[in-house]
């Protein structure tokens, strides 16, 4: 009896999170459906079918929502210009880049950029010292501070007790 290649299927489940993975990781590489095959190791057409089937987009849609999203973080968190950014993100060409960027999220890279920054007011601090100001305050234990929590609240119920109307 032959076995159906199904996205339920174990084996070919974790061969296609093998192209998945291999992608996450090198998103700015050109990944054709024939090479993203060769790692699941299965056909161009069943690789491209049990992709959909199994993570919901289309490999080469897949692909480029990780693009846009790692052109996001780039333009949000880096001061690199857009045009290295169309390039370390796996673009050919700058229009392309802006082009679908634009389709994608309704806006410009640049126009991203300046909407991402003016909302963060924290932008421009580094990130050491931001990090440091929120910093919780532990200056003693967490169940220490649970108990002391807990002992006020029982204190306030005891108050609101007493009352009489």
């Amino acid at each position: 009896m032959a076995t159906s290649h199904t996205p339920t299927d174990p084996d070919l489940l974790r061969r296609l999170l093998r192209a998945k993975d291999r992608m996450d990781a090198a998103s700015h590489e050109d990944w054709t459906v024939a090479r993203m095959a060769r790692v699941s190791g299965v056909s161009e057409a069943h690789f491209a079918r049990s992709f959909k089937d199994a993570f919901g987009a289309p490999p080469h849609r897949y692909l480029l929502t990780r693009r846009i999203e790692r052109a996001t973080h780039l333009l949000r968190e880096t001061d690199l210009p857009i045009t290295e950014i169309a390039f370390q993100t796996g673009w050919k060409s700058l229009g392309t880049f802006g082009r679908t960027f634009k389709a994608v999220t309704g806006s410009t890279p640049s126009a991203v950029r300046r909407r991402e920054r003016a909302a963060d007011p924290l932008a421009a601090v580094p990130a050491c010292f931001v990090m440091a100001a929120l910093r919780p305050d532990l200056t003693i234990a967490v169940s220490e501070k649970l108990r002391r929590k807990a002992a006020r609240t029982s204190e306030h119920e005891d108050d609101e007790d007493e009352e009489v109307p």
